[in-house]
């Protein structure tokens, strides 16, 4: 294994990219790119960018994102029906359920079900919660944050 494309790679790469939880392909098969990582060019000049940015969000990834207005859960849930999805608050937490029975697709027959759960930030009202689905099945998650007067 070579340690060359550590010592080239550009340590400030990852702060740009928001909080992903990954291990979440819900079925999914493995894709080429999940195995490797392009090396860096040297001569980047400011155009660099990863092929692995490219695309925008991977299948099954979710992000989380929380400022001082707003929090904001975005899950790829493309391979489930809207009527299969669950969102849900208990406590103070969100609770998101997908779950659909055996089916064939072009690999053989497969069953999927996830539970995932996201604690709200202080200052958020379970009762504020809401959810959109968008026809690239994107779930959209937000809630806004209270302002607290003193």
């Amino acid at each position: 294994m070579s340690i060359l494309p550590f010592i080239l790679r550009d340590p400030w790469d990852e702060m740009y990219m928001p909080l992903r939880h990954f291990d979440q392909d819900f079925g999914l098969r493995m894709r080429l790119y999940d195995l490797y990582q392009p090396i860096p060019n040297l001569m980047r000049l400011g155009y660099y960018r990863p092929w692995r940015h490219v695309t925008g969000h991977n299948s099954g990834v979710s992000s989380v994102a929380s400022n001082k207005d707003n929090f904001q859960v975005m899950l790829d849930v493309q391979q489930f029906r809207p009527e299969e999805i669950s969102v849900k608050t208990v406590d103070n937490s969100i609770v998101v359920e997908g779950k659909h029975e055996e089916k064939r697709d072009e690999h053989g027959f497969v069953s999927r079900r996830f539970v995932r759960r996201y604690l709200l930030p202080e200052g958020t009202k379970p009762e504020t919660v809401t959810s959109t689905l968008s026809s690239d099945g994107v779930l959209t998650i937000s809630a806004p944050k209270v302002e607290y007067r003193t």
